[in-house]
């Protein structure tokens, strides 16, 4: 999973959510950091209403009192294959590297690396690569 702060950084850097079944979020500084959450429809179902607001509905929480969420207070979290399709037909492979995993783009011609320790680490650096380059 990558880094709050990853997240953080890609959507400032113009990452958008559609919330999707599986999907997981964080609800940020409010002393949930570390509470991993997901989009499911037995769990958690995304509500729209017709002024355009989306809300994320936690269903069957009794044991705390959140019973939703604006989907803009929660931060994405998205996964390996998200990150990779976001990466789109720059994307060329990932690697496994010495003391972790190398991402390569091909970026107009020119090739780029990116290395973390986490792959999805490495994979959301390099859209962040992409959105700020």
């Amino acid at each position: 999973m990558i880094s709050v702060e990853l997240a953080r950084k890609l959507r400032e850097a113009g990452l958008r959510w559609e919330p999707q079944p599986g999907d997981r979020f964080v609800i940020p500084d409010r002393g949930m950091d570390d509470d991993v959450f997901v989009v499911s429809q037995m769990v958690v179902d995304v509500h729209e209403f017709p002024t355009g607001g989306r809300v994320l509905g936690f269903n069957g929480t009794v044991e705390w009192a959140l019973d939703s969420v604006e989907q803009d207070s929660a931060l994405w979290l998205p996964g390996e294959s998200k990150l990779r399709e976001l990466l789109g037909g720059t994307f060329v492979r990932l690697d496994r590297v010495n003391d972790g995993y190398q991402v390569t783009l091909d970026v107009s011609g020119r090739t780029v690396e990116i290395r973390d320790e986490q792959a999805e680490e490495a994979y959301g650096k390099a859209l962040l690569y992409l959105a700020t380059g």
